[in-house]
Order: C-alpha cells, then structure tokens, then sequence
C-alpha cells in the first residue's frame, strides 16, 4: 500500500510532452490548459505509480504523441485517498463523479467542473494531493495516479531521478 496515514512514499512517473521535459517539476503545461483535478490557473502535476499508466494518461486525447518518461523518488504528505468513499462521502462526491468523462467538454464550454471544485476543496483544506484510480480508456484495475498541487512545501519532497542530466540537454 503506497500511502499510510495520509503521506505517499515511493516512486512517481510522468509522462510529459518533450516541450516541458526540461523543466519536470514546473507544472505549467497543466496550470495554462486545466485537467480534471486543477482548473485553468492552477500548477499541478499528474503523476502516475507505475510507468505504463502515466503513458496511458498522457495519450487519452487523440493519437498517441511522443512523451518523455520522467521518474521521482517522492515523500508527499497530507495526500487525499480518493479510494476511501466514506472519506469522499465527507466531501459530497462519489467515484462516479470523479469518473464522469464530461469535465473536459464542461471546462472548454465554460461550465463549471466537480472534479476541479472538488479538488479546490482539497487544496483549502490543506492536502498537498490527491491519490486516485486512473480513468484513462483501457486502464487495468488497479491504476493509480497522484495529482500533486503542492509539491515544493516543507515535509514534501519530490526529486527529479536524472543522475546524467538527460533532461537538462533536450
């Protein structure tokens, strides 16, 4: 189990788009075009636990594009298990509403997004993240993502594994 008593403790993948391989810890790519756990605005990155899975959620839209798979030795506290219903039950939100697939048509319209609220909810409370299935189309079961907002605080460490500075000379 990667998360005891709220806190995360293991390795993290990313599958980033190369534009942004140079700066994987920026969250910009997700701050300028929103995602369904951060609205327009706000950095965040979409990690995944295991490497297939951050390849799946880079590539849900459209045809599959070249990414660049980054690696992070991670210690992230105060993470939200989005597992536990009765501590969803808490926020008014269910499994079915963080899977509704209609977030990105509502973002792009203008309306308002749930899963956006509710991870806004999240963040005021003080989580540094948000641990969640992956509702990527194909993903096997268990898939888990952690959508970090605030990973550069003090009792959280995220750390880029580029020994050779790989990223660096893209």
């Amino acid at each position: 189990m990667p998360l005891q008593g709220g806190r995360f403790k293991g390795s993290l993948f990313r599958a980033i788009n190369p534009v942004y391989a140079r700066e994987p810890l920026s969250g910009e790519g997700a701050k300028l075009h929103g995602g369904r756990f951060n609205p327009k605005g706000v950095a965040a990155l979409y990690t995944s636990l295991d490497p297939a899975t951050a390849y799946g959620e880079a590539n849900q839209v459209g045809r599959r594009q070249p990414c660049v798979l980054v690696t992070y030795d991670a210690d992230i506290g105060s993470v939200f298990d989005a597992r536990d219903e009765a501590a969803l039950k808490a926020y008014l939100v269910t499994p079915m509403l963080l899977a509704n697939q209609m977030w990105r048509s509502n973002m792009i319209a203008g309306r308002g997004v749930a899963t956006q609220d509710f991870a806004l909810r999240l963040m005021e409370d003080g989580f540094h993240g948000l641990l969640v299935p992956s509702y990527a189309s194909g993903a096997p079961d268990p898939s888990l993502n952690l959508v970090l907002w605030r990973w550069d605080v003090e009792g959280t460490i995220l750390t880029v594994i580029d020994d050779e500075d790989r990223l660096g000379r893209m």
